[in-house]
């Protein structure tokens, strides 16, 4: 789930890694209406999940579990075992999406790597409702990273409770919610792909590659 707002003032999102230089994860991600950030990882580390790129932009970053099920054929429960979150939600894929999900599903992956391509689909977000997004830019870690959604789905069908509050409808917003500096949808969205994060210290990968290759 790339971001989903709704007209309460909170924000979700939910990452799924089942496949990563480090290993898999899951993230449930959190705004409150005053703002605050929360990261819940699904997974063995912190460091090696969303946030070592986000971290620094949030108010509490730690770890839960998180329990994925397909209740229907686009429908999707999420729960959190602690805060004690339950939250579906519904993608649907319009006529414009399905024509522009046929044609970036045939793009090779070096499309992601120009500029002028990351553009086009940023500009082509905003005629979708998605607003102003940033697929490729400086994480709040200092990380660079590009975000290669290669389907993606709109959500308008969702409802959610967060020990035990209702964080109400699904809205549309004016202004991208934002993580540090970087924006989230406007609207609800669920998007398949992949990631890229560039670690430029050759030592900090090699060494958290070597611990996370032990573990293992």
């Amino acid at each position: 789930m790339f971001g989903l707002p709704f007209d309460t003032g909170h924000v979700l999102a939910l990452r799924v890694f089942p496949e990563n230089d480090f290993g898999p994860y899951r993230t449930l991600w959190h705004r409150d209406p005053g703002g605050h950030w929360s990261i819940y990882v699904d997974g063995p580390r912190l460091d090696t999940a969303c946030p070592r790129y986000y971290g620094p932009a949030c108010d509490h970053t730690g770890h839960g579990r998180l329990d994925l099920e397909w209740v229907g054929p686009a429908t999707l429960r999420v729960r959190l075992d602690s805060p004690v979150l339950d939250w579906r939600f519904t993608a649907v894929e319009t006529p414009l999406l399905r024509f522009l999900n046929s044609v970036n599903g045939t793009l090779p992956l070096s499309t992601w790597r120009s500029p002028t391509m990351l553009h086009i689909r940023e500009r082509l977000a905003r005629t979708l409702g998605i607003g102003r997004l940033q697929l490729a830019g400086v994480m709040p870690s200092g990380h660079t990273g590009i975000l290669m959604p290669q389907r993606m789905y709109l959500i308008d069908d969702a409802a959610a409770t967060l020990d035990g509050t209702d964080l109400g409808r699904p809205a549309r917003l004016g202004e991208n919610p934002t993580i540090g500096d970087v924006p989230l949808p406007a609207r609800g969205v669920l998007a398949i792909g992949q990631a890229v994060w560039e670690i430029r210290d050759p030592q900090e990968y090699a060494r958290t590659r070597s611990q996370t290759s032990a573990a293992a």
